[in-house]
């Protein structure tokens, strides 16, 4: 009885921590987001059930770090910004290959080729995602000007810069529900947990062990991973 009592309270414990449904966190400017990834159009004929199904993304005021990993070992895309230091950093590691690119604040990170020149216009619609209140934005990309994309996000996570080098840097805001176009692939992210946490500064090192290689390269790599 006295184990059924503890399994119990741990799992409450744990419902009420990743809650997106009672929010007390609200100007937080330390901790993480947890995204699930919905592949609305996937290439390739890799079974989604060995391709990543969630991005978790760390944030300590205006430094970040992106990690989207398969669940099979560590392999995956990782992104760091750390704007002190001049990082803007891209990592893959896939099959025991350790590959990353060096970019800047002007750049987007490689993998979005498909994105750049995506046209944002804000709404005025709002709505609630993890208990923070969201503002709207459409997306509109190039390869496809008849189709519009839904974009949430929220000023109520106090960070700074959250969409630098990416498609979406003119939003103002921690996006919560948006979408990646990575070749012929098209991923949803939907927030689904975020709480507060201590994050270590070397989490937003640069990394070791991982070979230099060019945007071009790097941005194919990235493209057909996404696209196996």
């Amino acid at each position: 009885m006295r184990q059924f009592g503890i399994y119990s309270a741990t799992i409450i414990i744990i419902s009420a921590l990743f809650s997106c449904r009672n929010n007390n966190y609200k100007n937080l400017n330390e901790g993480e987001i947890y995204y699930n990834i919905d592949y609305i159009k996937s290439q390739g004929s890799l079974s989604l059930d060995f391709k990543p199904k969630s991005l978790v993304v760390s944030f300590k005021s205006d430094k970040f770090l992106f990690e989207i990993l398969s669940p099979v070992g560590k392999q995956g895309i990782i992104n760091v910004v750390n704007p002190e230091k001049g990082i803007y950093d891209t990592y893959v590691n896939m099959l025991g290959t350790k590959l990353y690119y060096e970019g800047s604040a002007e750049e987007i990170h490689p993998g979005f080729s498909a994105m750049v020149g995506v046209k944002i216009r804000k709404t005025t619609r709002k709505m609630e995602i993890c208990g923070f209140e969201c503002s709207h934005a459409e997306a509109v990309f190039p390869f496809d000007t008849n189709k519009i994309y839904d974009i949430w996000y929220t000023d109520e996570i106090k960070v700074k810069d959250s969409n630098i080098s990416t498609p979406f840097s003119e939003i103002d805001g921690v996006l919560m529900s948006f979408y990646y176009i990575m070749g012929g692939s098209e991923l949803k992210f939907e927030a689904e947990a975020v709480y507060k946490k201590e994050i270590p500064d070397k989490a937003f090192e640069r990394r070791t062990k991982y070979k230099l290689i060019d945007k071009k390269d790097m941005d194919k790599i990235i493209t057909d991973m996404v696209n196996l």
